[in-house]
């Protein structure tokens, strides 16, 4: 049995409502434990302890009277910096907004708080959410607590590293380039991106900003599939503006043990070839699956040419972020636009064509886009779900130096550009595919590896099904040494 602070946010919550832990009590223990970890991990990056503490003795105040506000009554949890929390900042790691302090909670903030959770955290960023590491000028870089030396991943890098350590009961993420994928895996934890658009992103973006993104989606992280399955069913739903015309019904899964389902893998793609560590890991996996008489095929894919589907990806990704780009960055792109080389397939080459595009351009890779999601549909009629590595790598080494597409990453010995992993970020989620990243064990050196769970669109709870599964029967949470 793991230690309360690294129990599950169900189990948390139960043992406040048995009365068996109060509620400032658990606040009190993540606070002790941040004031001893965070100084050397630094997920944590801003508290709200006042306010925190008054909540906290409100619910269990409430609790003695026989109240229960939600289902996470009382549960301290901490949310990624990018979410709009009245008291604290929202910076995006950008200087300009370190005293950028929010008027009103984002949505998700606030169906949170109507759960009963206690929020008395931020955990840090990457600047603009834009890497897979987690560093920025105002709190500076946060430290894989599986290794000090490496990556937490990133941009919800915090908030995995935050529930690795112990410093927190649940996190809320974000992911439109495996925000929240990258992060579990190399941390060793549990996150879900959902289905796009089931869950309003209000209040999960810069000032000012109030249209949702392409392809975006934030979503729910945590040391347990169960918390990702209330997690998710606290944040989704429509705002109050859709809300007048639609209501939300994921369907839950019919499924019961490993043996129902029917499974595809993949282990690495020549797009984005996977380093035999995870490799391993995952087919370890398949070894297990088929021990449990679960139906798994090696070969089956949906009918998609991979190059074309990352291609189409990184367009329409830098596409849906250009509008971060300050006008002098615009510009600059613009003539970088008008000087490459037709043959030039670099990465930086096609981010620049995406972000000088014609709307007619646009218009073609959406349809593109979205005639592979019919791909996808046919594909998910065969099977429940597909299995795939979330990276290329395990968590590698910090490396702050020049643009992300210059930082080398070594596969199987060879040196890969970091950004090759976005591949397997895309290949799913740009068609507004669900998909959950669980555990899978660990690499020979030690460092956690994860698996993707892609599954149907609305297939969210059944991608989390199968994680809760593996987690039961193959591969749970285990604390790194060191923060017991």
């Amino acid at each position: 049995m793991l230690t309360i602070p690294f129990r599950s946010a169900k189990q948390l919550a139960s043992l406040i409502r048995r009365k068996k832990v109060g509620c400032l009590e658990l606040l009190d223990l993540y606070l002790q434990r941040i004031e001893r970890y965070n100084s050397e991990i630094n997920a944590v990056i801003f508290m709200d302890v006042e306010a925190a503490r008054k909540r906290a003795k409100a619910a269990d105040q409430a609790l003695a009277k026989g109240e229960v506000w939600g289902p996470l009554h009382g549960l301290p949890m901490s949310v990624k910096d990018s979410f709009d929390v009245v008291g604290m900042p929202t910076t995006w790691g950008l200087p300009q907004y370190k005293n950028n302090y929010p008027e009103k909670n984002a949505i998700v903030v606030e169906r949170f708080l109507n759960a009963g959770a206690v929020i008395f955290a931020k955990t840090n960023v990457p600047l603009y959410l834009a890497d897979w590491q987690t560093f920025n000028e105002i709190y500076g870089t946060t430290n894989n607590p599986w290794d000090m030396t490496r990556v937490p991943g990133g941009s919800s890098g915090g908030s995995a590293a935050a529930l690795t350590a112990g410093l927190t009961s649940l996190e809320a993420g974000s992911d439109i380039g495996a925000s929240i994928r990258n992060p579990a895996h190399y941390c060793g934890v549990y996150g879900h991106k959902p289905t796009y658009g089931i869950i309003s992103s209000k209040g999960q973006a810069l000032p000012g900003v109030v249209a949702e993104s392409d392809i975006a989606a934030v979503g729910p992280m945590a040391r347990c599939a169960d918390d990702l399955a209330i997690a998710l069913d606290v944040m989704a739903g429509p705002d109050h503006i859709n809300g007048m015309g639609w209501q939300l019904r994921l369907p839950k899964p019919k499924k019961k043990r490993l043996s129902d389902y029917k499974v595809a893998v993949i282990y690495t793609d020549p797009e984005a070839e996977v380093d035999d560590e995870v490799q391993k890991r995952i087919q370890a996996l398949v070894v297990f699956l088929a021990k449990k008489k679960a139906k798994v095929s090696e070969k089956a894919r949906p009918k998609i040419d991979s190059r074309k589907a990352h291609r189409n990806y990184i367009q329409l990704l830098r596409a849906a972020t250009v509008g971060l780009l300050t006008p002098e960055e615009f510009r600059k792109n613009l003539d970088a636009f008008r000087k490459l080389r037709p043959n030039d397939d670099s990465y930086p080459a096609q981010m620049i064509r995406a972000q000088a595009m014609y709307h007619k351009d646009w218009l073609k890779l959406n349809e593109d886009r979205h005639r592979m999601r019919l791909a996808w549909a046919g594909f998910f009629r065969e099977y429940d779900l597909l299995l795939c590595p979330t990276a290329t790598t395990t968590a590698f080494f910090h490396n702050q130096q020049g643009e992300r597409w210059e930082r080398m990453v070594m596969v199987n010995g060879k040196p890969q550009p970091s950004t090759t992993q976005m591949f397997w970020a895309g290949y799913s989620c740009n068609a507004y595919l669900p998909s959950t990243v669980a555990p899978a064990g660990f690499s020979s050196d030690g460092l956690p590896v994860g698996v993707q769970i892609v599954g149907p669109q609305y297939g969210d709870h059944l991608c989390i099904h199968f994680a809760g599964l593996l987690e039961r029967e193959f591969q749970s949470f285990i604390p790194p040494s060191g923060f017991e």
